[in-house]
């Protein structure tokens, strides 16, 4: 077996918040004040990219709908796709504006033609961040433009951009990896240079706040691990670049990824009392996977925590424990275990039979 060794922490970073996670596993690789609340800027694109996204999937929206450009779209400051009065613009477009360009206008007209006005949108976008458990963040805008009582969380983001990622794969890969687009004969270019230094990211957005910082969410990935790299509050957008960068490195050089079990593969078999089968199969729900020291797969230690005795009846999906995996100690993944079957309870005779067993301490 390989004896463990200990992954060096990541060299202290000037952000003033920011968290690296594993995406299949959501283990946290590296942190520093994650739960820091702070003004989001156009990271709140995020959740409006979310919103819209999830308006395709369930069939009310479609990149090809056409969109008559407002007098508010249009009139909005800051970063924008340059959208004119009266225009005729699709949702694809729009998507782009939003992603690629992070333009306030294609928020607005999103926005608009979801939620009617911009203020019911808001409160869509908070619905959303509480049914995502982001306990920590709450929308005042559209554009993450300086509002009072507006604030997102590294920890709140990352757990969006994975929800974002897992949910919409293909819309993801669709607009989130562009490097530029042209609208109105104006080409304009990602503001996530990551995108060109770094052939393993594949999409991000960013966001300025003058009190805050800059801003950075990124994913990257090789082979089968893919890690969210989130880092708030930086001193430059240079620095932002660079940090998150860094994150992304260390995860890399240091950390691989597995799946443990594929989703449905049997865990652990328990033994069950008074049941019309004796034998239960144990499994997690989804596959099970871990980001793990690099070289060091050998040296995981997987621990069931189950019932010492378990009496039927007992029906599939029901919860029996948890599945911990452990590297030198430190517990890399918790997740729950569930029943894999149903069993009924047994023939009087069975039951009979398994109460002397249990009497005679079986």
């Amino acid at each position: 077996m390989a004896q463990p060794r200990p992954v060096p922490e990541p060299r202290s970073l000037g952000a003033k918040s920011y968290i690296l996670t594993a995406y299949r596993s959501g283990q946290i690789l590296a942190a520093k004040h994650i739960d820091r609340e702070i003004a989001p800027a156009s990271i709140a694109k995020l959740m409006v990219s979310y919103i819209v996204f999830d308006e395709i999937r369930r069939g009310r929206l479609s990149p090809r709908t056409e969109i008559t450009v407002s007098k508010k779209a249009w009139r909005m400051d800051g970063s924008q796709m340059f959208l004119e009065v009266g225009d005729q613009v699709s949702v694809d477009q729009l998507l782009h504006g939003l992603i690629t360009m992070s333009g306030n206008d294609a928020a607005v007209q999103l926005a608009q033609y979801i939620g009617g006005t911009t203020h019911t949108f808001v409160v869509y976008m908070n619905r959303y961040a509480k049914r995502l458990d982001l306990a920590h963040s709450h929308f005042a805008n559209v554009t993450g433009l300086p509002a009072p009582g507006e604030y997102v969380s590294a920890a709140d983001m990352a757990h969006l951009y994975t929800a974002l990622l897992r949910r919409f794969p293909g819309l993801y890969h669709r607009y989130f990896d562009q490097r530029s687009f042209t609208y109105n004969g104006i080409k304009q270019y990602n503001r996530n240079s990551l995108l060109w230094s770094d052939p393993r990211v594949d999409g991000g957005v960013t966001g300025h706040d003058e009190t805050a910082g800059y801003h950075l969410a990124a994913s990257a990935r090789i082979d089968h691990m893919r890690v969210i790299s989130i880092v708030f509050g930086a001193r430059s957008s240079r620095a932002r670049k660079h940090e998150c960068g860094a994150l992304i490195n260390y995860a890399f050089r240091y950390y691989r990824s597995a799946t443990m079990w594929p989703a449905g593969r049997t865990i652990k078999t328990m033994r069950i009392w008074k049941g019309a089968a004796d034998r239960l199969p144990v499994i997690a729900r989804g596959a099970v996977n871990v980001a793990y020291p690099r070289g060091q797969r050998a040296a995981l230690v997987y621990e069931a925590r189950l019932p010492e005795r378990l009496i039927a009846p007992v029906h599939k999906g029901e919860r029996l424990g948890r599945l911990r995996v452990l590297y030198d100690e430190r517990v890399l993944n918790s997740v729950p275990l569930y029943a894999g079957a149903t069993v009924k309870p047994g023939n009087f005779v069975s039951r009979m039979r398994d109460d002397v067993h249990l009497l005679l301490g079986a």
